[in-house]
């Protein structure tokens, strides 16, 4: 065997191998209908409806964090899970917003679709 054939298989080889340890840490996507519950499912998306006339969307789940957009009222959003922030009205849930932008929105003011989401 030549040392270029040598050469070529050993990048080969070594192409393989990173190609499936890149593989094997990937994380997978979320995608809506998905039900969560195994490593092979994404995890299942929940829908909820905005009450206020402006919902700011943050980047925490306070009104300390950033604004990232704005959702008003009617607008369906897209809940990936809940968590506890800042009490806002004495509401101290928060969704974690999965549309356009990750995002934040106060429960106060998101009405569910269907069942409540889960914990993140």
């Amino acid at each position: 065997m030549s040392l270029r054939s040598a050469l070529t298989r050993f990048a080969i080889a070594g192409a393989a191998g990173a190609l499936a340890a890149a593989a094997a840490v990937t994380p997978a996507t979320a995608s809506e209908g998905g039900q969560g519950g195994t490593d092979r499912q994404a995890p299942r998306l929940y829908k909820g409806v905005v009450t206020a006339s402006q919902l700011l969307l943050r980047s925490a789940p306070n009104r300390g964090g950033k604004v990232v957009r704005v959702a008003f009222r009617n607008d369906i959003v897209t809940v990936y899970c809940r968590t506890t922030g800042q009490k806002i009205d004495g509401n101290a849930q928060w969704y974690l917003l999965t549309d356009g932008a990750w995002a934040y929105g106060s429960a106060r003011y998101i009405r569910d679709l269907g069942p409540t989401p889960r914990r993140c």
